[in-house]
């Protein structure tokens, strides 16, 4: 009987039938529909970075690194400041938007319930869904204004609002995937809730947060309105004696300024640099997939 069962399941012909069923017909039909669609989807991303490469692969070196950006019509030169200067930024922005936005996810998914964490969480839509441009007009009149100069510190600013949205709202989504019964097995040995979502809670769900930690840092890394209004650019590197406090270069602002200019050494210039700023996208990108294959729940 099974034997017969087996021959039956792997007989061509059976197979030859089945695919002549509406519904297996059907099921084909849209397979095939969806695989069509996810390779355009696919299509976009390949054509943008093999058109970046080869316009951007004739200045790419490792001199581009170190050096500065060149005057009009001098062959060489660099993107070196606008590198360290987008790091910085990045990393002021994280600085200040990590713990606020963890923080703020905490409070959400642990400790409030009810109309006010309803308002938060829809402050926090609306705060994603502002123009990058007008969160740079804001930082400029907080910021740039009040200090009255372009600074790395009002640019950071700038890109930690830019950031927050990002990292509430993929914090809180990471801190519900942890099971209630860890929380209730972490409360039945006798922990506290405070001891529950530090010792417990937030080790789980660390992968998951470094996810929306990472995607927000691609956001940020590839702004540039917000970066016009606050760090404004500058062909120097980033004044340390100064603190920071003045104008401040960003590959974003740079491939803006360059990729408009009628210069063909600093056109291709900006084609590198824009190379380069999607892979650091893209590298970010990996890094939050990867975080995400090893979540424990």
């Amino acid at each position: 009987m099974t034997s017969e069962f087996i021959s039956e399941q792997f007989d061509p012909g059976s197979l030859k039938k089945n695919t002549k069923d509406p519904r297996t017909l059907f099921g084909l039909i849209m397979s095939g529909i969806a695989g069509t669609f996810m390779v355009m989807a696919i299509i976009p991303l390949i054509i943008i970075l093999l058109y970046l490469l080869i316009q951007g692969i004739s200045s790419i070196s490792p001199s581009v690194f170190i050096e500065l950006p060149p005057p009009p019509m001098v062959e060489g030169g660099g993107f070196g400041n606008a590198l360290l200067g987008t790091v910085i930024m990045v990393s002021i922005g994280a600085l200040i938007s990590v713990p606020i936005g963890i923080l703020a996810a905490i409070f959400l998914s642990e400790y409030s319930g009810g109309q006010i964490a309803n308002w938060i969480r829809f402050a926090t839509n609306v705060l994603s869904g502002v123009p990058s441009i007008i969160i740079g007009v804001f930082a400029f009149g907080a910021i740039v204004l009040t200090f009255k100069t372009y600074s790395a510190w009002a640019g950071g600013f700038a890109l930690s609002i830019l950031m927050l949205p990002i990292i509430i709202r993929t914090t809180e989504e990471a801190l519900k995937l942890v099971p209630q019964e860890v929380r209730q097995a972490s409360v039945g040995i006798g922990a506290n809730d405070f001891q529950t979502v530090l010792f417990v809670v937030m080790p789980a769900a660390i992968p998951a947060i470094l996810t929306g930690v990472t995607l927000a840092i691609a956001r940020a890394a590839g702004d540039t309105a917000a970066l016009l209004f606050t760090a404004l650019f500058t062909q120097f590197w980033p004044n340390w004696e100064n603190k920071l406090a003045e104008p401040t270069a960003s590959l974003a602002v740079l491939v803006y300024n360059f990729a408009i200019v009628p210069f063909k050494n600093q056109q291709a210039l900006a084609w590198a640099a824009a190379f380069i700023l999607v892979l650091l996208v893209l590298l970010t990108s990996i890094i939050s997939r990867l975080a995400t294959s090893k979540r424990q729940f």
